[in-house]
């Protein structure tokens, strides 16, 4: 079975060929600066039939979708209603969303006859239960508007905890496990008997752990004081929370390597609130389940910065501690065999 999996950005498209026999890679293609995802994906019909493999035969392809909402829990055959109802949750990702959204419009103008699936990085957090995901606002909040705790990096903690089973010769539903997405953007997860009970990130990719640009957890009356002060207004505000925030707001760069080099004050404080925020959050998830098999690394920063492990773990009670490189693409392409 030949399938393909699509994970397009607002100017980049990602393309990962799969032999899911053996779950072999048979092509891969990442375009950058790309100027229409049309464009892009005819670029990858070229390059398949360079290597005599024609794109209108492959059997399915998968897309990564960031948002799913409350709708999505499962790999989705991707029919006019799921496209219609993926725009709909651009709304709560529109970063993300209609980039998703373009590279599975794309592939439908180029071949609408293939079969496409949507995976949703919300996926995977459904089963955490209700007080977890709640905030606690005037209820209504959530019924009518859907405002709740979603998480993100749904497919990579998935992939994670079926890896950290095997380390620890378990079943998936046996193991505990805390689960660290450290990248540019980064996410923690606590994964009981196998699932997501809670994670870092809440509404939007936002919340949670210092990220590079993002602020994570802030107190949201600084929003209202800064409207009120300075006059900001709400794109000012998405601007400055999502992309001058986290650790690029602190030291003025957002690239780990570069800070741990630099060896400054403000780039020492900037990792120092770094580690700490994740410290917190895995000291709570501990707290939440009975015990932890395993605390795992994984990510650009989590894969290979062992200075920031080595920080983070320093006293951390947990006996297992595994380093697992992610591969959503694979993730993708399980759940829809599945």
């Amino acid at each position: 079975m030949k399938l393909a999996v699509i994970n397009s950005g607002s100017s980049s498209l990602k393309f990962k060929l799969f032999d899911m026999r053996d779950e072999s890679v048979i092509f891969q293609l990442n375009l950058e600066e790309i100027t229409s995802h049309v464009d892009a994906i005819n670029k990858v019909i070229e390059e398949l039939s360079n290597l005599g493999v024609s794109f209108y035969d492959l059997d399915v392809i998968g897309h990564r979708v960031v948002h799913g909402g409350e709708k999505f829990k499962k790999a989705t055959l991707v029919t006019d209603e799921v496209i219609k109802e993926i725009d709909k949750l651009s709304l709560l990702a529109p970063l993300h969303n209609p980039a998703n959204l373009q590279g599975i419009i794309s592939v439908k103008q180029v071949a609408p006859e293939l079969k496409q699936y949507a995976v949703f990085d919300t996926a995977f957090h459904s089963t955490m239960p209700k007080e977890a995901f709640l905030y606690a606002l005037p209820y209504e909040m959530y019924e009518k508007y859907g405002i709740r705790r979603y998480g993100f990096h749904g497919t990579s903690h998935f992939y994670i905890a079926k890896e950290a089973a095997k380390k620890l010769n378990k079943a998936l539903n046996e193991i505990n496990i805390i689960s660290m997405h450290l990248g540019n953007g980064e996410s923690i997860c606590a994964i009981e008997n196998g699932k997501s009970i809670d994670t870092s990130m809440g509404f939007t990719p936002l919340e949670g752990l210092i990220m590079g640009t993002r602020s994570g957890d802030i107190d949201p009356a600084i929003v209202l004081y800064l409207q009120r002060t300075l006059g900001y207004d709400i794109s000012e505000m998405d601007n400055i929370l999502n992309k001058k925030s986290g650790l690029k707001g602190i030291c003025g760069q957002s690239d780990v390597r570069a800070i741990i080099q630099a060896d400054d004050e403000k780039s020492k404080l900037a990792l120092d609130m770094m580690v700490r925020r994740v410290r917190k959050y895995v000291g709570a998830y501990m707290s939440l389940m009975d015990r932890v098999d395993a605390l795992v690394f994984t990510g650009g920063i989590g894969e290979h910065s062992a200075y920031i492990r080595d920080r983070i773990s320093k006293n951390i009670d947990i006996q297992n501690i595994f380093v697992i490189d992610t591969n959503e693409e694979l993730e993708i392409a399980r759940q829809i065999v599945l």
